[in-house]
């Protein structure tokens, strides 16, 4: 049996973002359990803003057709998020919108994952519930526990792991489920 494969996207491109932090956590305990990480950056999937005339004019971009396609290629994604001002980033949205577009076997086929890490104690509530809501209605299966990680910036050790013995196992719980999910698939 192969490894399953695990997209993991961070939704901010930024720099040393908690959020990516948050990825790397994640595909450390994905690795762990036996599955193989697949980082997904999105700055290299540029899309304009979706806007249909834009749509009409030139048609879908070709990175959202990508993206697609490796998403489809695995068995798993998990998606970090910040909350920009209470909300998921616009990122990753029109990720999301753009990418409905095409098809949504991106949605429905794999298993769901979803976490955020945020600098206060509230571990970004308000962007996974969006989060949530519209992978939902997206058909995405997604796993019965998100992931908050709260005072991220001290959250991670230097090698990318999560510090705080809770979060780690709530962590490791996450991608555990994730991938019985996947294992008790057809």
């Amino acid at each position: 049996m192969t490894k399953p494969r695990i997209a993991l996207i961070s939704g901010s491109t930024r720099t040393g973002s908690i959020n990516k932090n948050l990825v790397n956590a994640m595909a450390h305990e994905f690795k762990d359990l036996g599955a193989s990480p697949v980082k997904i950056d999105l700055s290299k999937y540029d899309m304009p803003i979706y806007n249909g005339d834009y749509e009409a004019e030139n048609g879908v971009p070709k990175s959202a057709k990508n993206l697609i396609r490796r998403l489809k290629n695995c068995e798993g994604v998990f998606i970090a998020t910040p909350e920009y001002n209470g909300c998921l980033p616009a990122l990753l949205k029109n990720t999301i919108d753009w990418t409905t577009r095409v098809e949504m076997g991106q949605f429905t086929t794999p298993i769901y994952g979803i976490g955020a890490a945020t600098p206060g104690g509230l571990s970004g509530i308000m962007a996974l519930k969006q989060l949530h809501f519209i992978l939902t209605r997206l058909g995405a299966n997604i796993v019965s526990s998100g992931l908050g990680v709260g005072f991220a910036g001290k959250a991670f050790d230097n090698k990318g792991r999560l510090i705080e013995e809770r979060t780690a196992a709530r962590a490791q719980s996450l991608a555990a489920k994730m991938l019985d999910e996947i294992a008790r698939r057809p």
